[in-house]
C-alpha cells in the first residue's frame, strides 16, 4: 500500500469502516484532491474512468456509508437530487439550475441574524443553506410544488 492509500484506511478504520479495495478506491478519487460535489452517478463514471470494477449501486452505498461515517456530508439540491461534499464544515452552496455545478458560499457572505429556538429537548446540529440559481438568460422553470 503507498502512504495515501494508508492513511485513507486509517481514516475509515477511525470511523468504524472496514477499508474494502473498492472503499479505498473511491475514498482515493474522492478525498485525494481536495474539496469537491460528487454525484453518485458522476463518481460511478469517473470510477470507471479510472478502472475501478464498481456497480452503481456499490458506488451509492458507499456514499451513504461515508456520509453516515462523517467523511462526507449531503447536499440536496431536489426531489431525489443529491450531490456529495468532500468538505464536512458548516458551509452553504450555490446550485446552478442550469448546469448542475453546486458552489461553496463563502462564509462572509451569508449572516444570520436569528435562528428559531429548537423544539424542546432538541439542539440545532447545522444549517444547510442551498440556494438556488439559474442563468439570466434561462427562462425560470415550471415549479412543480417540490424542491426542483
Amino acid at each position: 500500500m503507498r502512504g495515501s492509500e494508508i492513511s485513507l484506511a486509517r481514516q475509515l478504520k477511525a470511523r468504524g469502516l472496514r477499508p474494502t479495495r473498492q472503499r479505498l478506491a473511491l475514498a482515493h478519487l474522492l478525498l485525494g484532491n481536495g474539496a469537491r460535489h460528487v454525484t453518485a452517478e458522476e463518481l460511478f463514471h469517473e470510477a470507471r474512468d479510472s478502472g475501478i470494477p464498481v456497480s452503481l449501486a456499490t458506488v451509492y452505498n458507499t456514499l451513504h456509508q461515508f456520509t453516515r461515517a462523517g467523511l462526507l456530508s449531503e447536499v440536496v439540491v431536489g426531489s431525489g437530487q443529491s450531490y456529495f461534499d468532500t468538505n464536512v464544515t458548516s458551509h452553504w452552496h450555490f446550485y446552478d439550475r442550469t448546469t448542475g455545478e453546486v458552489v461553496d458560499i463563502p462564509d462572509e457572505a451569508i449572516a444570520f441574524a436569528r435562528l428559531p429556538d429548537p423544539p424542546p429537548g432538541k439542539v440545532i446540529d447545522r444549517v444547510d443553506v442551498v440556494i438556488r440559481v439559474r442563468h439570466a438568460d434561462q427562462p425560470q422553470p415550471v415549479s412543480t410544488g417540490e424542491d426542483d
